[in-house]
């Protein structure tokens, strides 16, 4: 079939899966209230085609405002008067009040669920059955925040005594948080940035990723019900517009962002006090797989699919790149044409699918630009229908060989392309690690235990997580999720995230009666 064939008419779309009417986000949250936006707006494009007749054409989903430079100042202005340099209404409640009011929240959140998917689907073409799973996965880690909470909740009450002094150490918030989730988890990522900013007593800002932005509007009166004025509030439009004069400001306390450095530290280096920002990024990562001479093929081919083109390898955690050594590397490239052979691409409501339109239909001429450049440099295409693209779909290309000359082979491609390096001795892969501007993760791929234990000794502090016959991937989320060099900074672990959003505070006394009674009355604050 070709790829051309995969679009449908709106007919052919099972009907539970169908999005009916627009949805017309026309209003935001400012200061406790859902506040009727008066100007222009941004239409949202599907990167989904419909077939009419005998044309294509992307389907309209709706629009939401284009705030301006003032609408932007004035919900930083809200958020900084709900804060109240940490005398706010929402900063001043209990960790245990803050629990509760995040609980409902999530509560509200799970009665929206096939909502949220389905709009989900149709902005970014993650296949259905993947978004369910998000939903469900965002769910668990919030109740796993949570759970960290109360610990913290029970730890701020206890006294710590040492060599005749006494002291209480509590979690106390930073003040303004400016969070930013990506497109391809826009769900997950950003409620994963803005509720753990909220447990500790932060004010938020929140603006959504370019895609991905619609679901949004469901969700501002749940924020208005279950969190005091101010608390949170939502700025959507054009970065440069709503999000550079916040930074600009020095108002911003808190950045949370996942998204490109060349963006972070363009953002960041608008902030006049630099000192001041607390950061938590989440940036680029090219992962590397390196496939030992002994590994298991079976496993190692599975396990790189998945790695590679899961969500079309929109993923900051997909293997990026693969090292196979050179006795192996025959064996590997035909199993791997194989398999590939047997990836299903289609619509993401068809079940099993795994390659869908790009989320971002502008990658694609990226994508093709890097195949094209790769094969000026002396790679081959190596499976059935490699580069084929057509509008918004890429189909997987296996690249092979790739060197050095070639951008793919240190340029992160965030979409389907598997480039293949051939190495001869272990330093190949070790020194590209070392090299590499990232350090995210990396897969390797053996039977025999002595070679492995080398290459981890060699790459442990060049990348925050190795993963052992086994993808590359951010969970379980009690697990660390960071990054070395330039892919990360911050934990994002359901164990750590707090602690990002805080700051300790200790007061401390002269261990004597008096001192037990006015800890007494601080600690039923």
């Amino acid at each position: 079939m070709k790829l051309s064939d995969l679009f449908s008419n709106e007919e052919a779309i099972p009907s539970e899966f169908r999005l009916d009417k627009p949805i017309n986000q026309d209003n935001f949250l400012l200061d406790g209230e859902i506040v009727k936006w008066r100007g222009e707006f941004v239409p949202v494009y599907s990167s989904i085609y419909i077939r009419k007749g005998n044309r294509l054409a992307q389907k309209k989903l709706g629009f939401y405002p284009a705030l301006t430079k003032n609408a932007a100042i004035a919900s930083l202005q809200a958020a900084k008067k709900a804060f109240a340099h940490g005398n706010g209404e929402w900063p001043s409640l209990s960790l245990s009040g803050r629990i509760n009011c995040v609980q409902n929240f999530i509560e509200r959140l799970i009665l929206k669920k096939e909502t949220i998917v389905k709009i989900l689907m149709w902005e970014i073409a993650k296949p259905f059955h993947e978004l369910e799973d998000e939903f469900e996965r965002t769910i668990g880690y919030l109740d796993q925040v949570l759970e960290v909470a109360r610990k913290k909740e029970k730890s701020c009450r206890v006294l710590k005594r040492e060599k005749g002094i006494v002291g209480l150490v509590r979690d106390e918030p930073l003040g303004v948080a400016l969070c930013l989730g990506p497109y391809n988890y826009p769900f997950f990522e950003t409620l994963c940035l803005v509720l753990p900013a909220l447990l500790m007593g932060n004010t938020v800002i929140l603006k959504p990723p370019r895609f991905g932005v619609l679901f949004f509007k469901y969700l501002e009166e749940d924020f208005k019900e279950c969190f005091p004025r101010g608390a949170v509030n939502t700025i959507y439009g054009d970065g440069k517009t709503v999000i550079e004069p916040l930074m600009r400001s020095g108002e911003v306390d808190v950045f949370a962002f996942i998204g490109s450095s060349r963006v972070a530290n363009h953002l960041m280096n608008l902030h006049p006090r630099k000192n001041r920002l607390h950061s938590l990024l989440g940036l680029e990562a090219k992962n590397v797989a390196v496939v030992l001479p002994d590994a298991d093929l079976e496993t190692t081919i599975k396990e790189s699919i998945l790695g590679a083109l899961a969500f079309n390898g929109q993923r900051c955690a997909a293997l990026k790149i693969f090292f196979v050594h050179q006795d192996i590397v025959g064996a590997f490239l035909s199993a791997l044409k194989r398999e590939i052979g047997q990836v299903k691409a289609g619509m993401p409501w068809v079940e099993g699918v795994r390659i869908t339109p790009m989320a971002d239909p502008e990658r694609v001429s990226y994508l093709k630009a890097l195949v094209e450049d790769a094969r000026c440099h002396g790679a081959r295409i190596l499976n059935k229908n490699g580069g084929e693209v057509f509008k918004s779909l890429f189909f997987p290309t296996v690249l092979y060989p790739v060197n050095s000359g070639m951008r793919i082979y240190s340029e992160e491609q965030f979409g389907p392309i598997i480039p293949v390096v051939s190495y001869e001795k272990i330093e190949e892969p070790v020194k590209y690690t070392l090299d590499s501007n990232f350090g995210q993760q990396m897969s390797v791929f053996g039977t025999n235990v002595r070679p492995i234990s080398v290459l981890l000794s060699s790459v442990k502090s060049q990348v925050s997580r190795i993963n052992i016959n086994a993808k590359c991937q951010r969970g379980p989320d009690t697990f660390p999720f960071t990054g070395r060099k330039d892919s990360a900074k911050g934990d994002f672990s359901t164990s750590e995230i707090l602690n990002l959003f805080s700051a300790r505070s200790t007061i401390t006394a002269r261990e004597n009666e008096w001192s037990e009674w006015l800890f007494k009355a601080f600690r039923k604050q």
